[in-house]
């Protein structure tokens, strides 16, 4: 263990923000601190950008991140979507119980889960797309291990003008290197040294079942090869994953009870999965990379020390693959921790609510995964369903319930710095979930009639939002309410905006309106939702939206979809991130309780 010096030699290099790792977590935490504007270096063990990635699943919620990014088109035209799922299982009715007979099809998720798709792309590809969103020089040193990290405890953690934290590294080439940031994201993986180097530890528990995976070439008659498919057959489970590209597959292979992952082949691999497939053909044309592991579930005993060094993804929780967790829930940590250090640093925020909040927020989602990743693993086990009598169509069923927490939407943060719970709030809104992810309808933009989902008017750049729903303001009665309202949060947003910014960049404003859009013009909308901004100085008509018909969309019916009465509106403040912060109903108390919740993270103008 090196000793702490608080002295700082030239060949030391000072970063606000250094991210140890350039996976799903790095990468998107990176993406945010990009956008905001921060100092920040990726440090990355590898010789250059992950070549082939294990992970391959992107559950909507992730589609649901890129696309905020304005990188989900790319993403979601390459990728192979997942819409239907098939359930095979032995032929016991049949008599030929080695042999394995389609027993249902279900849908790959419900509708109401998300409106983006769930797709399966390879994580090298996805790690590309975030790549691509740091600028023409990305900020990522390869060929560069970390070796320790040590924090200066004495420093507060109000204290933004200090680099208390030291990362001690060497390069390929022998040479050493040390950093001194502000803050550390420590997303080096299962085996990761910030987490070791800090004494932390991984708790949990490992099985004896293994499993094998295989992205394969197949040739065979199995008729379900392109679909996502579970096989329960008499000598085991199996997986199908279709990959993007129309010719690859990936087959998760559930091997028999006593194999050791060590000692497995290729040549298992497929011997084992030709006997699930009877009577079908599986031969295999060539295999393109392929593995063999024991199923654990462990997460780290803390995740942050001193709130300057935080742990995400693989780094503080790791399970089985076969939910398509692993990437996703490494990607959220990252997309979590990336926007609270980006409004700290840039000197918007309270380092102590947004700080503690990731802690609150990620670890409750950590110890949700290892539960859930134990109780869909067992499902999987022959022997675990034989023993209480889990029969096929049961499985099917539990299967296809899981999808909500597959897909990323079960997601519920607590009460906390910057999620405001309140007793009433299904009475304001009645669909929507403080501590949730912001649902999306299809709404009609006022001043172009473009049927689109509202989420789209939620770019992710960093603002909160207040997303008003002011009902039908033909009506004098809630006209004069919107004006009303329109004044109250024209004060509170001012209130934390700096003088040089533009008056949406830290607290933007959205309008959706109730009923017929052509009987309101132009200048009945305040001037609050009509901002003067960006490069051109010119008024933005884009935060204004009516919940009414289209032209060739239909109409989306948003306030039923939110669950909000059109005679009361309401008020719905979502994150950076795209959860929901708090609502209220638009009353006399708004302005105090906003401005109030925002007082508490927001650093106002002095």
């Amino acid at each position: 263990m090196y000793t702490y010096s608080r002295t700082m030699s030239s060949d030391q290099e000072k970063v606000d923000v250094l991210i140890c790792g350039s996976g799903s977590a790095g990468l998107c935490a990176a993406v945010w601190l990009a956008r905001f504007g921060i100092n920040y270096k990726v440090l990355e063990r590898r010789d250059g950008p992950l070549k082939i990635g294990q992970a391959d699943g992107v559950q909507t919620r992730t589609v649901e991140i890129f696309d905020s990014f304005g990188i989900g088109e790319d993403m979601l035209r390459e990728a192979y979507h997942v819409l239907e799922l098939a359930f095979w299982a032995q032929n016991i009715e049949g008599g030929h119980r080695d042999n394995i007979q389609r027993t249902r099809y279900a849908p790959d998720k419900e509708t109401e889960i998300s409106h983006q798709p769930h797709v399966i792309l390879n994580q090298a590809r996805l790690n590309e797309l975030m790549i691509s969103q740091l600028g023409p020089q990305p900020p990522i040193q390869y060929s560069t291990e970390v070796k320790g990290v040590q924090v200066d405890e004495s420093v507060d953690i109000t204290d933004l003008s200090s680099y208390p934290v030291r990362v001690d590294a060497v390069t390929a080439d022998g040479i050493a290197k040390t950093y001194r940031a502000k803050y550390v994201l420590g997303c080096d993986g299962a085996h990761s040294i910030i987490r070791k180097s800090l004494g932390f530890k991984m708790v949990g528990d490992s099985t004896d079942a293994v499993w094998g995976v295989m992205d394969i070439y197949p040739r065979t008659n199995f008729p379900d090869i392109r679909k996502k498919t579970a096989i329960n057959s008499s000598v085991g489970n199996l997986l199908i994953i279709p990959r993007e590209g129309d010719a690859m597959v990936r087959f998760y292979i559930e091997l028999p009870a006593g194999t050791k992952a060590s000692n497995v082949t290729l040549q298992d691999l497929q011997h084992h999965a030709r006997l699930i497939f009877r009577p079908y053909e599986m031969d295999f044309a060539d295999t393109f990379w392929w593995s063999a592991y024991a199923i654990g579930q462990r997460r780290a005993d803390y995740f942050h020390k001193n709130h300057r060094v935080f742990l995400t993804g693989d780094a503080c929780h790791t399970h089985s693959p076969k939910a398509g967790q692993g990437m996703n829930v490494s990607l959220q940590d990252g997309h979590n921790i990336g926007w609270k250090l980006g409004m700290i640093l840039k000197g918007l925020g309270k380092p102590k609510p947004l700080l503690e909040s990731y802690v609150i927020e990620r670890e409750k989602t950590a110890t949700e995964l290892i539960e859930f990743d134990r109780g869909f693993t067992k499902l999987f086990n022959s022997k675990y369903r034989e023993e209480h009598g889990i029969s096929q169509d049961q499985f099917a069923e539990m299967f296809v319930q899981a999808g909500r927490y597959t897909a990323g939407q079960a997601i519920q943060y607590d009460a906390s710095g910057v999620v405001e719970v309140g007793e009433r709030d299904k009475e304001v809104v009645g669909k929507v979930t403080v501590g949730m992810r912001f649902p999306t309808a299809q709404v009609v933009r006022f001043c172009d009639a473009k049927a689109m989902q509202l989420v789209k008017g939620l770019p992710a750049d960093g603002q909160w939002y207040l997303v008003v729903f002011a009902g039908d303001i033909s009506k004098e009665e809630s006209k004069a309410r919107l004006e009303k309202i329109s004044q109250a949060l024209d004060n509170i947003v001012k209130r934390f905006t700096p003088v040089d910014a533009y008056p949406d960049s830290v607290v933007d404003r959205v309008l959706v309106i109730f009923g017929d859009r052509k009987k309101v013009e132009q200048e009945q909308i305040p001037e609050f939702f009509t901002p003067v901004t960006g490069k051109w100085q010119q008024k933005c008509l884009f935060k204004v939206y009516a919940d009414d018909e289209s032209y060739n969309s239909g109409h989306g019916h948003a306030y039923e979809a939110y669950g909000i009465d059109p005679a009361k509106g309401a008020l719905v403040i979502v994150r950076p991130d795209h959860y929901v912060a708090k609502v209220s109903a638009l009353d006399d108390n708004l302005e105090q309780s906003t401005q109030q919740f925002f007082e508490d993270f927001l650093l106002p103008l002095a």
